[in-house]
């Protein structure tokens, strides 16, 4: 097993004298095993969660990121590492009440565990250079979904279509994903025992959110909620909408969900991080983060809720991964009971079952815990790969657990494990692991290297940030919402106002405005008009652009709802849409391809703008956008729009011409991209790509680098090895030919002695000569035997010294493959003009939402 292992305890003998059970022989996993998953099981005070925590922190020393989910506050204890181990770090941490029961103050509680916690790591051969490893080993973050006790995270991200998964290549994963984050939150308001293909309310929403997906589109709570009751298609399956799910009951369902949202707890759920596995897995900077997300302060309802919403996101990110034959990241979720039951279905229940039999193949490795393996899924409890089974509370967990050690191994003796889990004691467990033979075996769990200071409570939380990283180590903790900011999401929908509902169905549409509404960067500016002076100098032909001038039609790319949302601030009271109105504004789309053999690049970059009426130089920095599909913008005018007056500027073809050179020439200055390069690997990256999977792709060169001069250094070590082997192995003979020789030499020396004794009671003389010449034979083999002993020594002490060497030089090889891994620099490649390729230049009219509002017109712009 490689360095790389877990120390995880040392073996120990159950079914010995407990005078002679524990043993000094360590136990080490190899952590690649994880990827067939694990699950360890044990009653309270079996020492299971030490287990877990000692798990996940040789994951961190081993540099492997993590996911955990806490929902008891036990697994926050992974920020208790002290490599100073002060009494000062203990007593924070301290619970009064313990120190009471132990007739001491807090400050000489803190002083005794400090002093326990030293001789614990002692004992165990662990000092203050591995828990100074551990604080530095990875990013430590505690989130706390529905609050901001620790980091929030931000429910509505949740319904932002997967980075990395199109929906043309990978629908069938997105439908996947949908339906889990559909029933938990049918599950949320709720609705109990949600059957994804007879509960209607589950069709309608998946359809609402996959129709959004297939356009690459977000939803935000309030569009889910004003699409229930007016939903984007006509039908589902053979019937129209109506028939299949009529409008009264839509109303309901949306009145359930608007319930949720205009819940004053909502607002915790809107900010924080957005949930982006990678992220929670790394730094933008690529150093690996430890996740721990605490669920104590969440009821059932919500945390089922969050806890599908995150393996789902996780189950996305898997899926857009690479295959990987070693564990590439770890998911630890303690205390699963509830979560993947053998009879019920809950909503985590198929997904965690698709992360247990499909996650091998992604590197992906998850390790559960439970007091009772008869809550678990046999389906599950049979895709682990290795089991860790401490004390059991009744015979019946340990009658599940014979069952399936009797089904995974075959022909096991079922009565030797019975003794030994039988004779399980506290810290000591069983360990059953398919990639070993041998059968289980028994070890005591290693001394932690964390406090274990039990669970934490919310209010203690804040108390952990200083000892992570937290969100400074690239994870946004601000507000964050999908499609609309939270203060746009306040309105009439919010507050649950039975008219508003009803002016909806009856065709007006509430919204949120900002009764002060303020430009955007990029977009044409929002305006306040008279409602009484209605679309004057408007009309329903667009005006001509001037000869050889295209004119273009930009559909909306925001909904109603987002767009209002875009204009910040709030009202009360409904608003009423009347149409969309088109503004002209001038489009530039540049495509810029880069080509460079020497590293080899071959890459493409879209440059877009859109220009509400420009006056004079233009700031193209500042009208920057994403770039659209020129198959989007359609050169017909759309029906029932009006559009407004042409500028006098935009009536001159020299406009356009002048703003087309200034244009490529800003593409010219803006389009040098820069790259991060590793000349030492010949590495380079494609642009957009991030530091943090390009060291990914440093890490992935340098192992394979290292790999082949480490194999190359072994085959030419095996060569002397085997040869020095082979000496040795011939020495051996001739010691033992030499040995053999000495012993009979011995024998014929004492027999010529006793016929010389003899003679001198006989007639037959025997002389000495003869006596002395087995005596020198004898001295002479006992010389050459020395002397071959003494050569094979020699031969040993060689054999020790090439592995010895053999050992420091591979050593030598990992450390400088390891700095030439993080060996990254930047360069910069500049466009030619020759490569800059106009795709779309002229007239377009951009289109602008008009909604009447408290006697007011507001414009808000569609894209």
């Amino acid at each position: 097993m490689s360095d790389s292992s877990f120390y995880i305890g040392r073996a120990f003998d159950v079914l010995a004298d407990p005078k002679s059970a524990a043993s000094m022989e360590a136990v080490r996993y190899d952590p690649d095993d994880l990827t067939t998953h694990g699950v360890i099981v044990g009653m309270t005070g079996s020492g299971k969660t030490g287990l877990l925590i000692s798990m996940l922190e040789e994951a961190a020393l081993k540099g492997l990121p993590s996911i955990v989910i806490d929902p008891k506050g036990d697994l926050t204890n992974l920020l208790l590492h002290f490599p100073e181990q002060q009494p000062s770090d203990f007593e924070p941490w301290i619970d009064p009440e313990a120190a009471r029961r132990e007739g001491m103050t807090v400050p000489q509680l803190a002083e005794t565990t400090a002093a326990r916690w030293k001789a614990g790591l002692q004992s165990w051969d662990l000092d203050s250079d591995e828990l100074s490893a551990l604080q530095q080993a990875v990013d430590y973050v505690v989130y706390t979904p529905g609050s901001s006790a620790g980091n929030p995270v931000s429910l509505l991200s949740s319904f932002a279509p997967p980075h990395g998964l199109n929906w043309e290549e990978h629908r069938e994963i997105l439908r996947e994903r949908i339906s889990a984050t559909v029933t938990a939150l049918l599950g949320l308001v709720g609705l109990q025992n949600v059957d994804p293909l007879r509960s209607r309310e589950h069709i309608l929403l998946s359809n609402i959110v996959e129709s959004a997906w297939a356009k690459g589109q977000p939803l935000d709570m309030t569009e889910l909620i004003m699409q229930t009751q007016s939903p984007p298609f006509e039908r589902l399956g053979a019937f129209p909408v109506n028939s299949f799910f009529p409008e009264k009951d839509r109303f309901d369902l949306a009145m359930l969900l608007n319930n949720f949202l205009a819940s004053p707890s909502f607002q915790s759920w809107t900010e924080g991080a957005s949930m982006e596995v990678q992220d929670f897995l790394y730094t933008p900077q690529g150093r690996p983060r430890m996740s721990i997300f605490y669920l104590a302060h969440l009821d059932e309802n919500e945390r089922m809720f969050f806890v599908t919403l995150l393996l789902a996101s996780v189950e996305s990110w898997m899926r857009s991964q690479r295959g990987a034959s070693g564990l590439r990241a770890l998911l630890a979720f303690d205390e699963i009971v509830g979560y993947l039951p053998p009879i019920a279905n809950p909503p985590s229940r198929p997904v965690l079952l698709r992360l247990l039999k499909q996650a091998r193949a992604f590197g992906l490795g998850l390790l559960l815990a439970t007091q009772n393996p008869v809550d678990l899924d046999y389906k599950g409890l049979s895709n682990t790969g290795t089991w860790f089974i401490g004390r059991l509370q009744t015979e019946r967990d340990k009658m599940r657990l014979l069952e399936g050690l009797a089904a995974l191994e075959g022909g096991v003796d079922v009565s030797v494990y019975d003794r030994m889990i039988s004779a399980l004691s506290k810290r000591v467990f069983l360990l059953h692991n398919v990639h070993n033979r041998g059968g289980a075996k028994a070890f005591q769990v290693r001394w932690c290297l964390n406090y274990l200071a039990g669970p934490l409570s919310r209010s203690q939380l804040a108390q952990l940030k200083p000892l992570g990283s937290g969100p400074e180590g690239g994870v946004a903790a601000s507000p964050t919402t999908v499609g609309t900011s939270p203060a746009a999401t306040v309105g009439p929908m919010a507050t649950g106002s039975t008219a508003a509902m009803g002016a909806m169905s009856a065709g007006a549409s509430p919204v949120s405005v900002g009764a002060s509404p303020t430009a955007t960067t990029g977009q044409a500016v929002a305006t306040t008009r008279s409602a009484t002076n209605g679309p004057a100098g408007f009309t329903r032909t667009p005006a001509a652009p001037p000869a050889g001038v295209k004119a273009l039609f930009l559909p909306p790319q925001l909904s109603l709802s987002q767009a209002l949302g875009k204009l910040g601030g709030a009202f009360s009271g409904p608003g009423r849409s009347e149409g969309v109105l088109y503004r002209p504004g001038v489009i530039y789309q540049a495509e810029v391809a880069y080509v460079n053999r020497k590293i080899d690049l071959d890459a493409q970059q879209r440059f877009a703008v859109l220009v509400g009426a420009p006056e004079g130089r233009v700031d193209w920095d500042a009208w920057v956008r994403e770039a659209l599909d020129p198959a989007a913008l359609d050169p017909q005018p759309p029906a029932d729009a009006v559009f407004a007056p042409l500028p006098t500027a935009l009536s001159n073809a020299r406009t356009y011409a002048a703003l087309e050179k200034d244009f490529v020439d800003w593409v010219y200055r803006k389009g040098e991209v820069r790259l991060y390069a590793n000349e030492t690997l010949k590495v380079y990256s494609k642009p957009g790509d991030s530091q943090a999977t390009f060291r990914q792709v440093c890490d992935a060169a340098a192992r394979s680098a290292m790999q082949g001069e480490l194999d190359k250094a072994t085959r030419a070590n095996r060569t002397k090895l085997d040869a020095l082997e082979r000496k040795i192995s011939a020495q051996e003979l001739k010691v033992k030919k030499n040995e053999d020789e000495v012993n009979q030499r011995r024998m014929e020396e004492l027999s010529t002695g006793a016929e010389v004794v003899m003679s001198l009671f006989s007639r037959r003389k025997k002389g000495l000569s003869s006596s002395l010449t087995k005596r020198r034979l004898t001295s002479q083999a006992q010389s050459d035997l020395e002397a071959s002993e003494k050569l094979l020594d020699g031969l040993h002490q060689d054999l020790d010294r090439l592995k010895k060497e053999a050992a420091e030089a591979e050593a030598d090889v990992k450390e400088r493959w390891a700095r030439v891994s993080g060996d990254i620099s930047e360069m910069s490649i500049a466009p030619l003009k020759k490569d800059i390729y106009l795709e779309l230049n002229g007239l377009v009219w951009l289109p602008v939402y008009l909604v009447n509002a408290e006697g007011r017109t507001i414009e808000a712009p569609a894209f």
